[in-house]
Parts: C-alpha cells; sequence; structure tokens
C-alpha cells in the first residue's frame, strides 16, 4: 500500500486520517504538507510498529531538528525497515547529523539517504560520514546537494569512499567546492575499494584545472556509469581532457551530462569522436552551450556512425539555426539508435523544422520524443497536416513556447486522433 501526498495543508481531522493509513503503507511520501516537528512524533511511532515500511519522503517540510530527533526514535526501534529515506529541505543544521549517525551506524537496511538543501556544513557531514563507514551501514545513494559544503569536508568523504564499498551514488551538486576539492576527491574516487557508478558535480565551482583529474578518475574507474558536471566553466579545454579519459577502454560511461560549461563548436570535434567510438555512451547532454551550426553538423556526422550507439542528445539552448536542420536531418535518416532529441529554444524556423519532418518520415528512424522551440505558425502548421511523422514519436512531443493560433491548435488534434499517431504525451 502507497501513500502519496503533496502541497496539502494537515487539518487535524485529515492528518488523523492519514495516520490510520499509514500502519500499513510500504510507502509514505508528503512532500510540502506543512509538517513539522509535532508530525514527527507520531510518524516516529508508525515507523516504529510498521514493519513493511520501506519508503519515507518528507521533502519541503519545517521539520527542523527536533523533528529529525523524533524520527530517529522511531528509526532506532528493532522494527524498522526502512530502506529509503528523503528529508531535502527540512531546515535541518549540522545539529540533526549527530542523530542520523546513529541511525547509520544501527539500521543496515537504509540504502538511500537524501538530505540536500538543508544547511549541514562540513561539520555536519563530518559527522554523517562517521555513520556511514559504520561497518553495519550498508548506504547505497548520498545526496549532500545545496549543503553549504566546503573543501573541508574532502577528507570526511575521502575516508568514506575507501571504506564504503556499497556506495554507488554520491551527490555534491550546488556547493562551493572549487578545484582543490575536486581534485582531493578524485584521490577518494581513485581507491580500489571504491565502486561509485554515479557521479554529480553540478555547479561546484569546477573549471578546467581539475578535469584532468577527473579525467584520469574516467580512465580508472570502470564502476562510473554516470557523471554530470553541468553548470561548471570548464569549458573547451576542460572537456578535451574530459573526453580523453572517457576515451580510455577502462572507461564504462553511459551519461555525460555538460551542460552550461562554457562550450564553443571548438569542443565538438572531441564530442564528435567520443560518439562514434565510445558504443557504452546513450545519453548526452550539451544544453545551453553555444555550439553553433558548425558544432551541431559535426555532431551530426558523428551520429550518422554505425559505432554512435547514443539514445538521448540534449540540445536546447545551443545557437542552432536552420543551417544546420538538413544535417540534423540526414542524421535521424541514418541512425538507428536515437530515441530522444531536444532541440527547442533554438531558432531553427519553419525550413528547419520541414527539414527535420523529412528526416523523422525516413524508415530506419527510430525517434520517440521529439523537442522543438521557437517555431512560427507556418511550420507547425506544416506538422501537424502530416501525422505520419507522429507515428514513431511513442514517448512524447514537445512544442511548449511556440504562438499557436486556434486553427493550428484544430489541426493538431486532428493529428493526434488519427490511427497511426502514437504519441503519449503532448506539451
Amino acid at each position: 500500500m502507497e501513500l502519496d501526498i503533496q502541497c496539502e495543508e494537515m487539518s487535524p481531522s485529515r492528518w488523523a486520517e492519514l495516520l490510520s493509513r499509514m500502519r500499513t503503507c510500504e510507502t509514505i511520501r508528503m512532500d510540502d504538507c506543512n509538517l513539522s516537528s509535532s508530525n514527527c512524533e507520531d510518524l516516529s511511532s508508525i515507523i516504529s510498529t510498521n514493519p513493511s515500511l520501506t519508503e519515507l519522503k518528507l521533502n519541503n517540510n519545517e521539520l527542523g531538528d527536533a523533528g529529525i530527533q523524533h524520527l530517529c526514535k522511531g528509526l532506532l526501534t528493532p522494527n524498522c525497515s526502512l530502506e529509503k529515506l528523503w528529508l531535502q529541505n527540512c531546515n535541518l543544521s549540522s545539529a540533526s547529523c549527530e542523530t542520523l549517525c546513529a541511525v547509520l551506524g544501527a539500521l543496515p537496511t537504509l540504502t538511500e539517504l537524501h538530505i540536500g538543501d538543508n544547511k549541514l556544513g562540513p561539520d555536519g557531514v563530518k559527522v554523517l560520514c562517521q555513520g556511514i563507514r559504520n561497518p553495519n551501514c550498508k548506504l547505497e545513494k548520498l545526496h549532500l546537494e545545496y549543503c553549504e559544503l566546503t573543501g573541508d569536508v574532502m577528507e570526511a568523504l575521502n575516508a568514506t569512499l575507501q571504506s564504503k564499498p556499497t556506495l554507488q551514488e554520491l551527490s555534491l551538486s550546488n556547493n562551493a567546492l572549487g578545484d582543490a576539492a575536486i581534485k582531493q576527491l578524485c584521490q577518494g574516487l581513485m581507491a580500489t575499494t571504491c565502486n561509485l557508478k554515479i557521479l554529480q558535480l553540478e555547479n561546484c565551482g569546477i573549471t578546467s584545472d581539475s578535469c584532468g583529474e577527473i579525467s584520469a578518475v574516467l580512465s580508472n574507474k570502470s564502476s562510473l556509469t554516470d557523471l554530470s558536471v553541468g553548470d561548471n566553466k570548464i569549458g573547451d579545454a576542460g572537456v578535451a581532457l574530459l573526453c580523453q579519459g572517457v576515451m580510455h577502454p577502462n572507461c564504462k560511461i553511459q551519461k555525460l551530462w555538460l551542460w552550461d560549461c562554457d562550450l564553443t563548436s571548438a569542443s565538438c570535434k572531441d564530442l564528435s569522436r567520443l560518439m562514434s567510438t565510445k558504443e557504452t555512451l546513450n545519453e548526452l547532454s550539451l544544453i545551453d552551450n553555444n555550439l553553433s551550426d558548425s558544432g551541431m553538423e559535426m555532431l551530426c556526422e558523428a551520429l550518422k556512425d554505425p559505432n554512435c550507439k547514443l539514445q538521448e542528445l540534449w540540445l536546447r539552448e545551443c545557437g542552432l539555426t536552420t543551417a544546420c536542420c538538413k544535417a540534423i536531418s540526414s542524421a535521424l535518416s541514418v541512425n538507428t539508435h536515437l530515441k530522444v532529441l531536444h532541440v527547442g529554444e533554438n531558432k531553427l524556423g519553419d525550413a528547419g523544422v520541414e527539414l527535420i519532418c523529412e528526416g523523422l518520415l525516413h524508415p530506419t528512424c527510430n525517434l520517440q520524443s521529439l523537442c522543438v522551440g521557437w517555431l512560427e505558425d507556418l511550420a507547425l502548421s506544416l506538422i501537424v497536416e502530416f501525422p505520419v511523422p507522429f507515428s514513431g514519436l511513442t514517448q512524447g512531443v514537445s512544442l511548449s513556447y511556440n504562438f499557436l493560433e486556434d486553427r493550428v491548435i484544430r489541426k493538431l488534434c486532428e493529428a493526434v486522433r488519427n490511427p497511426s499517431c502514437n504519441v503519449q504525451q503532448l506539451m
């Protein structure tokens, strides 16, 4: 049984009603429900008496340190079998980390802890790391976004990475770490006992200066399959270094996010080589980089390479125009692996969209989700006049941020009603 409620004010009668349901729930999700420390007393009782409860999600509630103390009383009881705990943006401080440390060392079922957007600071996370290093702790996922961390926390994190082979996912995004801290983190990642699969370092103050160390991790750590370094000013020089690491035979990267990294068309030479030779890579995000048409043409040549196995390509706000749409169409008509293409918020124009539709109509095109933006009325009319391009787009079509007249919407509805249209989501 599952309880999933969001953005609801809790009256006493409504809370009493929900408490009776919670006693048999396996999952309780109550984000943005104006819960406080007093509600945590009741939740603690539920945790201690409901051994089937495995997931508790309480994001965006003013629980405070007092609320966490109540919750942890339940988490420390013998009947507790919780596996996933979400406490993002709950007004916690480093004081909560002492209590959570005890839970981490005493609750071996707990595999996920999401505690981002709380002012834990380096001192709080150091305490958390003590709990994670406890032999009884089997944590697999740790999310610490927006926790006001600095480089002072790296020694504790490295010791944790080196001693906890169960840890597979770590998010440190949106913390002002800087290159020196990232270089130190890479030392922990290189440990033979570290088995991290997913690493998120978005908006961490990274520049090209630490990309050599990240590249070394990529070339040595075959367990790492998902790297997000978006919103860092690494530039073309930094991406060139990262690509060297990804190209190493030991690297098994599947997902690489490089959005808003100050990249230009110069990066596309390295990225194209990566796409056409790294068969494990299936998702690449280059959103909000000024790649321009010349860069996109290089990427399209890579998409046509038989060795390219990319399934998702995100290119929103990349300075693309009509000039590169012929190359996009050609790539769509040849590539059989690409399932998702996002080229919204680029000025493709009417002629550009017409060319993309020609690629969609090709029998070998297997695209399932397409996002385009900044279209004019004529271009959208062109699409909805022919429902055939929609037949393969089973996941979704996004036409957001366009000025659509009523007559165009009517044509769109006709296309969606067509039996050959298989679209599941229309945005």
